[in-house]
């Protein structure tokens, strides 16, 4: 296949950027073009009038709505809003319109700049299928597919994609034939509504296999950077949550064929600006394409980091015309991002929403995030919260590093995974290559989101704080307060799921504690926002914040969050046994195909799916018994707690 190389545009000198986007990539971008003296231009849906990103803008341009389809998708108003506002240039950022080479065309078509690859190298891979074949051509390794109507049990495990978009969007796992085709029908319909195109197809799914992808950048030149390897295995629902550069554990020749091939794919499309190739690495240590991603990734900064350099800035260079140097810098150290997500991972991942109050995170670490203190997280898009990235001289220090800094950081507000964060970052599989794979969490997930005898001694320890504090000249019950002869009572129920209830009973006399089941424990002092305790002759600090009936408290050792819980619950509220109700905010995608009120439904049986941050999720029968009732229909909102079926016996 012959190598294409992008016609080089008009040297030019931009002048202002609108990203089309929202977010911490829209913050990221922004933080750039301040530095390089470019005017800004946001553009927001309604639930995200009062976003960071929009206070950051020099300019904001309103799309009417909350839906993406309504807003952050409408190519046609982001191009307008451009003009309106004097924009001479567009970033897509990453998601949404980020690789749709319609709108990249229309942007150029407008007369605007386009930061981004040429519409013609978008198109080649928007088809995982028609990539493939391209890549192919180009001397790339990669999986052969596998055809679905002859595939036998000696082709098992297989994995359906979908043709187009990502983010484990129409993806399936299959593991027993007998599965394929309800696999397949299930993918087909996740992509289409997903995606707008239900094509999918099936390759090997390799067993123990490792994400790796290169970083590249390429000018209109036929220069082209290879920026060295990123791991990225560590996923939940084919997403990822951790990624460091360099990958760790590759042999100098993987390297090589990694950033030969990576270079391969950009030329063989004409490609422009920075990009990333991706790989499975099989346990056997061989590469295969995955696909290519036409635009900048989500982990972009640890390659940064490694570099230090500015992806985004190289990007505004290459658009107004300039080339590459002859080779990029030396890579140095090793940098690790976390994805802090509002979600729960011990209940399926499910996602958090409602008021962020607070979100800090000390020490040396880059912090990359969307939100800020007083957001509001909706049910609208991606849960990501913020990216915690660490940089040192070395892979175990700058995972040291990341994870105290994860620790120590307050999160105030919806369920997060910070906790599962932590202990990933310091499982011993993590710390060797031999344990780094797609299949970690897999494998890890229940050891990784249990509570261990430690965790609830501390747990129970951050309840007692919260419960000193809120002794100190406050009530959550309009002024009443115990029998001054009788212990205070106070009960908690700690956040996510398995979280538990504890019930806190103490006395105060003469400033002396006296708490049942704490032996050992002696308050050294405590105020309305915090507690100091000694703990078998070991100073602890706790610090509390209270936001309504929310309480969280902070540790050297982690935070925890509770919820104060009523002495005398209203009878009211309670619900008819058998109740399915709504986890979070969502849309309802689909009913399971001929399931109607009166049916038999076994446990497990799923009954219907749920949309909600960009993932779908299944609600299942809890039990055997009768569908009493299913108010729902497809495409209806509903809010949190909505009942949405009733299983009977």
């Amino acid at each position: 296949m012959t190598d294409r190389t992008p016609t080089p545009p008009s040297s030019l000198t931009l002048s202002g950027v609108l990203v089309a986007n929202r977010g911490e990539i829209a913050r990221r971008v922004f933080r750039t073009c301040r530095e390089l003296g470019l005017a800004t231009v946001a553009v927001h849906s309604d639930a995200d009038a009062r976003a960071p990103h929009v206070r950051e803008a020099d300019t904001a341009v309103r799309l009417p709505g909350d839906a993406p389809a309504d807003t952050y998708l409408r190519g046609d108003l982001i191009v307008k809003a451009a003009l309106d506002a004097g924009a001479d240039a567009v970033h897509p950022g990453y998601g949404f319109l980020s690789e749709n080479a319609a709108f990249a065309a229309a942007v150029t078509d407008a007369g605007l700049t386009w930061i981004g690859p040429p519409p013609e190298a978008i198109e080649a891979m928007a088809s995982k299928t028609r990539a493939k074949e391209l890549m192919a051509a180009a001397g790339v390794p990669l999986l052969e597919p596998v055809d679905p109507a002859s595939a036998t049990a000696a082709d098992l495990p297989l994995l359906v994609k979908a043709a187009s978009g990502g983010g484990g969007r129409g993806m399936r796992l299959v593991t027993e034939l007998s599965a394929l085709e309800g696999e397949l029908a299930a993918a087909r319909a996740e992509a289409a509504a997903a995606f707008g195109d239900g094509e999918v197809f099936v390759e090997p799914y390799v067993t123990g296999g490792r994400h790796v992808e290169v970083q590249i950048l390429a000018d209109a030149y036929g220069g082209v950077w290879t920026l060295g390897t990123r791991d990225c295995s560590l996923q939940r629902r084919h997403q990822k949550v951790i990624e460091e550069a360099p990958a760790p554990g590759l042999s100098d020749g993987l390297r090589t064929t990694l950033h030969e091939a990576a270079a391969r794919a950009a030329r063989a499309i004409g490609y422009r600006g920075a990009g990333t190739v991706e790989f499975l690495v099989s346990a056997d240590g061989r590469a295969h394409f995955l696909e290519m991603n036409t635009r900048l990734q989500v982990e972009h900064p640890v390659t940064e980091e490694i570099y230090r350099l500015d992806l985004v800035a190289l990007q505004l260079a290459v658009a107004e015309g300039s080339p590459l140097d002859a080779a990029p810098p030396l890579p140095r150290g090793h940098a690790v991002e976390a994805r802090l997500y509002a979600e729960d991972p011990a209940a399926g991942w499910r996602p958090g929403t409602g008021p962020l109050h607070r979100l800090a995170v000390p020490g040396a670490v880059r912090l990359d995030s969307g939100v800020a203190d007083g957001s509001t997280i909706t049910a609208h898009y991606d849960p990501m919260l913020a990216k915690v990235i660490a940089w040192a001289p070395t892979r175990a220090e700058a995972v040291r590093r990341l994870a105290h800094a994860l620790e120590r950081a307050q999160v105030h507000g919806p369920v997060t995974n910070r906790d599962l964060l932590v202990r990933s970052l310091r499982h011993p599989a993590f710390a060797t290559t031999d344990g780094l794979d797609t299949g970690f969490y897999d494998r890890h997930l229940a050891e990784l989101t249990a509570h261990d005898a430690t965790y609830e001694a501390r747990a129970r320890l951050a309840a007692l704080a919260a419960a000193l504090a809120d002794s100190h000249g406050r009530s959550r019950f309009g002024g009443f307060r115990n029998v001054p002869s009788q212990p205070q009572v106070k009960t908690y129920a700690a956040d996510g799921s398995g979280g538990g209830t504890y019930e806190i009973r103490y006395r105060l006399v003469r400033g002396a504690l006296h708490a049942e089941g704490f032996p050992g424990v002696r308050l050294l002092e405590h105020t309305a926002e915090g507690a100091v305790l000694d703990v078998d002759g070991l100073r602890r600090e706790f610090a509390v914040a209270r936001y309504g009936d929310r309480v969280h408290v902070d540790t050297a050792t982690g935070g925890h969050a509770f919820t104060a819980l009523p002495r005398f619950p209203d009878p009211a509220d309670r619900t008819e046994p058998g109740s399915l109700l709504a986890p979070m905010p969502g849309t309802v995608v689909r009913l399971a195909p001929g399931l109607a009120e009166g049916d038999r439904v076994e446990a497990g049986t799923p009954l219907l799916w749920l949309e909600a941050m960009k993932m779908e999720h299944t609600v299942a029968a809890p039990a055997a018994g009768t569908l009493t009732s299913l108010p729902v229909s497809v495409g209806m909102q509903v809010e949190v707690g909505a009942l949405l079926a009733v299983v009977g016996e």
